[in-house]
């Protein structure tokens, strides 16, 4: 039995009918393993006499059974102890707090680095997540992806607009759709939304021509340890909608991986993985590859519930064969 401690945002923000994190703390239970669950900002490091100390205060919890939480009101889990941990006493950390990639995130992905140091495996390893933001990951990858832009200067922005029909303008450190604009070069709005999302000319964001394969879906492909499951996920916008993500009402259908999913997937996979990214999502529209997620990838029980392929069982499986 491995001792697993999840770090994501509270407990009771969970969506768990669909929440992958969700997914991976039963599956573990499942298979006898020790769930132990903490915040971000409950990372410590102590030192004296020239030897850091890192803790987290956690908890060991159980998941409790499915009668428990039908009706999404009532409490999932219990605390079965509270601790303060050391590196010895963690086999595995996996890192499930959702973006905005901010301080608070950084912070945290340096004190993981102390507990990393000390022979606890971290899922994905803090530099990883550190050297791959999401959206800036693609471009070292161009040959798959769209035409884009990443640029603070609101003319810049502009003139990419004037080369397309239309274009995608997205923050760099969001997720889940969260400040996507569709617009084009002639949108009276494009000055105040380039304004807006560039905090006037003082922060970079991506530009990226919008491609109109969207109507059939912004796929997920997911990658553990660098091989793609064999289904992924495709977001599709509602009617009228521009953005697939499940989180701004996008309908998800699994899918089987197409020859040229596949072959980004194959490509990336074992490039990513001998970078310490254990878990990733591909997102691709079309023939083309738009985002590389890294921090907390989702997509698990969608694919689970429409195919019957446990995605989280054969995550925890692949999990253990790095013990």
């Amino acid at each position: 039995m491995a001792r697993l401690l999840f770090i994501s945002d509270p407990l009771d923000g969970f969506k768990i009918h669909k929440d992958s994190t969700f997914a991976m703390m039963q599956a573990a239970q499942h298979r006898g393993h020790s769930v132990w669950w903490a915040t971000a900002q409950a990372l410590s490091c102590a030192w004296r006499g020239g030897v850091a100390r890192p803790s987290v205060a956690a908890q060991s919890i159980r998941l409790l059974g499915q009668g428990h939480h039908q009706d999404q009101t009532s409490p999932w889990w219990s605390v079965v102890e509270a601790a303060a941990l050391a590196p010895t006493d963690i086999d595995v950390i996996l890192m499930r707090k959702d973006p905005p990639f901010d301080v608070t995130y950084l912070v945290a992905t340096q004190m993981l680095e102390l507990f990393e140091r000390l022979g606890v495996h971290v899922i994905n390893r803090p530099q990883a997540l550190r050297d791959h933001g999401e959206k800036l990951s693609a471009l070292e990858f161009t040959r798959w992806a769209p035409p884009g832009l990443v640029s603070a200067s609101i003319s810049e922005l502009r003139a990419f607009a004037a080369e397309h029909p239309r274009v995608v303008y997205k923050p760099l450190d969001a997720m889940g759709g969260s400040g996507v604009f569709v617009t084009q070069a002639d949108d009276p709005n494009l000055p105040v939304i380039l304004e807006t999302l560039t905090d006037m000319g003082s922060r970079a964001i991506m530009a990226q021509q919008h491609l109109s394969a969207i109507v059939d879906g912004d796929k997920r492909i997911l990658l553990i340890n660098g091989q793609p499951i064999a289904q992924v996920l495709a977001r599709i916008p509602p009617k009228g909608a521009s953005r697939g993500n499940l989180a701004a009402g996008g309908r998800g259908e699994a899918r089987p991986l197409t020859a040229r999913d596949l072959e980004i997937a194959q490509d990336l996979g074992p490039i990513l993985a001998s970078r310490g990214l254990f878990l990733v999502g591909l997102d691709v529209i079309g023939e083309h590859l738009t985002e590389i997620n890294v921090t907390s990838p989702t997509g698990f029980q969608e694919i689970t519930q429409q195919t019957g392929f446990d995605v989280a069982d054969h995550f925890m499986a692949a999990l253990e064969g790095l013990l």
